[in-house]
């Protein structure tokens, strides 16, 4: 990176919000949003999962470019394309596994590598995939695009880990749950008393916080004989998005500052 380039990201405006708690937990609730609504677009509706795929690309597009030409940041932009991140993601893991049948395994790995060749091209073009470096069009892309991959690899685990199916693991919504939940607290633990990068612990959050909403959202909605609570996806995908909503108004929500290493 020149030194004019610099000099014009220096002063550029974030439009991704601070790292703070209220930030993972509306995180969560989006992912869990993310598996419900899929789930309703495509399994509730008989869309099917390559014509809940393509709707919710539209969405995405739309947002993201929304989010690219919106002069500072805009709360509910921001989580609105964090949503069809989510959406997209639930639907893309499903197709990979279920209708191109390479079951969840496959469905992993094949995602990993996108996400590693997405953050890896972004690593090479910026210099850094730091939240904080997201102050042009060009980064604010690839780090939607990396978004996207990420939420699809953390659908793609949590089914492995609690599916029975398509090569799942087979241990179960509640178990997925806590398997989730405790590798998050590692991640924490990690970001408070180890001198491992902000930037590489975000990430492996930020992917860890999707299986954990996808398992918590199955949970949500599964028939009781698979282990869920068989809630209607479109009543739990209402009650996610009103309490979305209420954390969007009533917790701090600020442009992310330059501090990430």
């Amino acid at each position: 990176m020149n030194s004019s380039q610099s000099e014009i990201r220096a002063h550029a405006v974030s439009k991704v919000p601070q790292i703070t708690l209220g930030f993972w937990i509306i995180k969560i609730a989006a992912t869990t949003l993310g598996e419900t609504g899929g789930d309703w677009v495509t399994m509730s509706l008989k869309l099917g999962y390559l014509i809940g795929t393509g709707i919710f690309a539209v969405i995405f597009i739309a947002l993201v470019a929304g989010q690219i030409r919106a002069e500072r940041f805009n709360a509910t932009l921001y989580w609105a394309t964090i949503v069809a991140t989510t959406t997209l993601g639930t639907t893309l893991a499903d197709f990979f596994d279920r209708s191109v049948g390479v079951g969840y395994p496959g469905g992993v790995m094949i995602v990993f590598v996108l996400l590693l060749a997405s953050l890896g091209i972004w690593y090479k073009s910026e210099g850094t995939v730091s939240v904080q470096s997201v102050t042009t069009p060009r980064a604010e892309w690839f780090y939607w695009v990396t978004i996207l991959f990420s939420q699809t690899l953390g659908t793609a685990l949590g089914d492995w880990v609690a599916g029975s199916d398509e090569g799942g693991l087979g241990l179960g919504y509640e178990n997925g749950a806590l398997i989730f939940g405790a590798g998050l607290l590692i991640v924490g633990a990690l970001y408070y008393w180890s001198r491992l990068s902000r930037t590489a612990i975000f990430w492996a959050a930020f992917i860890l916080t999707r299986p954990l909403g996808a398992t918590l959202g199955d949970l949500l909605d599964k028939p009781v004989s698979q282990g869920g609570l068989e809630i209607s996806r479109l009543y739990a995908s209402v009650i996610l998005v009103s309490f979305m909503a209420l954390c969007v108004i009533f917790l701090p929500q600020r442009p992310a500052g330059r501090t990430m290493r």
